[in-house]
């Protein structure tokens, strides 16, 4: 039996994607990215200073905070207030590693960036979209932060996106929608940066194993999805060639 995708998509085919950008008035940085029927609001906020183990050393930080809202799934999602499920804390730590991996905090200075993801609507790739449309934020807030003459030069010196792969009925597939999320025998989450360099990969066997020739279709499939992402990245970003230095 071949699965046969519930929108009609090939295989190795994103769902349309889109930033809106300068979505929210007050943050250095906002975008709606919207990933098929997944729709997730990035923000990056902006303050002096830098967490106790870094203060001194001239080096800025970044990190990631990640929620839902409670409409954001067909059945409500009850929000998180005093303790943040596991899961939760799992994504804003993704989140985080990966976004710090595309900047040089030299050259940012002792600051903090905060990077919102908030979930609007979910149809799974809610981790991947709030990374891709993230990093989007992100440079945003760099050029607001440049204009400004806050900073000398830009520490944007990586781009960064991400994807989620999977197998279904044993076969290789790009962007997995919710239905295919939840009927995937194997899944996975690739970030990669510019140049197709692994970042993080988070990979299951929900029902079976997967061999290593398998585990290479998904990796080739991930990096088709991310070539393409982070061309409409730099779409959505005006200014891209002056605020990235590598």
């Amino acid at each position: 039996m071949v699965w046969q995708r519930p929108d009609g998509r090939q295989p190795d085919q994103l769902r349309p994607i889109s930033f809106d950008s300068g979505f929210t008035r007050f943050a250095a940085g906002s975008v709606l990215t919207k990933c098929g029927d997944t729709q997730v609001l990035c923000t990056v906020s902006v303050a002096e200073g830098v967490p106790k183990f870094l203060a001194g050393t001239g080096k800025g930080w970044l990190t990631g905070e990640y929620r839902m809202l409670p409409s954001a799934t067909q059945q409500r999602y009850e929000r998180e207030f005093m303790k943040l499920s596991g899961r939760t804390q799992e994504i804003q730590r993704l989140i985080g590693r990966s976004l710090r991996a595309a900047l040089d905090f030299e050259a940012l200075g002792e600051r903090t960036l905060t990077v919102d993801a908030d979930v609007l609507q979910a149809d799974a790739g809610t981790r991947t979209a709030a990374i891709t449309g993230g990093f989007v934020a992100l440079a945003q807030a760099i050029s607001k932060l440049l204009n400004s003459g806050v900073l000398k030069r830009s520490p944007l010196v990586g781009q960064i996106a991400a994807v989620s792969v999977g197998l279904l009925e044993s076969e290789p597939f790009l962007d997995l929608n919710y239905p295919e999320d939840v009927a995937a025998a194997v899944d996975f989450n690739v970030v990669m940066n510019q140049h197709l360099g692994i970042i993080e990969v988070q990979g299951t066997a929900e029902e079976a194993s997967f061999s290593r020739h398998q585990l290479n279709q998904l990796l080739d499939f991930a990096e088709k999805g991310i070539q393409q992402l982070l061309i409409a990245q730099q779409e959505a970003i005006p200014d891209w060639k002056q605020i990235f230095l590598s």
